[in-house]
């Protein structure tokens, strides 16, 4: 790909790379039996779905719109685990999924009877939260204090599982094989009396599987070990560990201040939030740290928040107005998560097509796409 051919600002997805994240993720399937789906909330990327149903048994959803995207689009076998449901949204929701997980029992109690009535064979599930902590940010942990995401040892009705067949986690984020072994020491010390009487667990996402250096070996060890002891169906859904590295932002160089800082027609704020929730440093092809190469800059957005700042980096060449810049693993959490803030258009979304190299435009936004969000 030769940036300087694309118009910006483009989320580019590498189909080769998407392929190698896939094709590990499959031989992970075949040497353990387990089954991993794509978790909507981090890449829904549809015009991609074609490939990877290839390699995935499906989709997680956490919302009633997530739900019909893996439905229409994607297919297979579709779980849905939300905080809590809409009386409004839920028959809908039982025609969509396959499994459903509940984060409370006050919400397995209100919606039973309409599973009962429906007769659809949806498999039902209680999310758990083991009180074990893996995440350092607060604000992505699952079981810091006072999380509202799981029941809790203590709040767990062992009289309320006629019908629940399955038991769900999720305490990664972005962690190896090590963090789900300590994890499934303390979930079963805590729950493993109600395993028996269960067919499946879904240990949830924030698995790293696709990055370099990831102990693969550990992770097949760890789900032989438990589905050997329990007799379960093993779910994974990772979202981040699908498209690792899979895709890339493109922005161009507006405009380069005197106090060395450069406008981008690409935002932090607005196309890749988690730069600043996070927050993170988000690598830029080529780029070092400031100092390390002869020209450093401040690299900043184009909307009028005075925080819309990536960082600090250092380029072996001068930036000039028309300068290319590649952000780099842009595909999770950043087409899901990105808005339209001060009216900024979001990025075009084009695939770099395995083989060819051919850049090929799935979908660009325009005015329209800002106003109908409106009134």
């Amino acid at each position: 790909m030769d940036p300087r051919e694309i118009e910006t600002p483009c989320y580019v997805c590498d189909e080769a790379r998407l392929l190698q994240n896939l094709e590990l993720l499959g031989e992970l399937q075949n040497r353990t039996g387990c089954v991993v789906l794509l978790a909507l909330k981090a890449f829904a990327m549809f015009s991609t779905f074609p490939l990877m149903r290839r390699y995935l048994a499906g989709t997680a959803a956490s919302s009633l719109n997530e739900a019909r995207l893996g439905r229409e689009e994607f297919g297979g076998e579709l779980h849905m685990c939300a905080p809590a449901y809409k009386d409004s949204e839920f028959e809908q929701l039982l025609t969509l999924c396959d499994h459903m997980v509940f984060n409370s029992f006050s919400q397995w109690r209100h919606f039973k009877p309409r599973i009962d009535a429906h007769g659809g064979g949806t498999r039902c599930g209680i999310r758990i939260n083991p009180e074990h902590s893996e995440v350092e940010t607060a604000i992505y942990d699952p079981c810091a204090a006072n999380s509202r995401l799981g029941v809790r040892r203590v709040d767990f009705e062992s009289g309320c599982l006629d019908g629940i067949t399955g038991l769900h986690f999720h305490v990664l984020c972005g962690h190896d094989a090590d963090a789900l072994v300590r994890t499934l020491l303390v979930f079963e010390e805590k729950f493993g009396e109600f395993l028996p009487a269960m067919k499946w667990v879904n240990f949830g996402g924030g698995h790293h599987i696709t990055r370099d250096g990831y102990d693969i070996d550990g992770l097949c060890a760890a789900i032989d070990d438990f589905r050997t002891r329990h007799d379960v169906v093993v779910y994974l859904e990772p979202g981040e560990g699908i498209v690792m590295n899979a895709a890339v932002l493109v922005a161009s160089v507006l405009d380069v201040l005197p106090n060395d800082t450069v406008i981008l027609d690409a935002s932090a704020s607005a196309h890749m939030p988690d730069v600043l929730e996070m927050p993170y440093r988000v690598d830029i092809r080529g780029a070092g740290e400031p100092g390390e190469f002869d020209y450093t800059y401040w690299i900043g957005g184009l909307t009028c928040m005075a925080g819309d700042v990536f960082g600090q980096y250092s380029f072996a060449q001068p930036l000039e107005v028309g300068s290319r810049v590649v952000f780099e693993d842009m595909a999770p959490y950043t087409m899901v998560k990105n808005t339209m803030f001060n009216g900024v258009p979001l990025p075009r979304i084009a695939i770099e097509e395995a083989g060819s190299g051919r850049i090929r435009e799935v979908r660009r936004f325009d005015y329209q796409d800002y106003r109908k969000r409106l009134s």
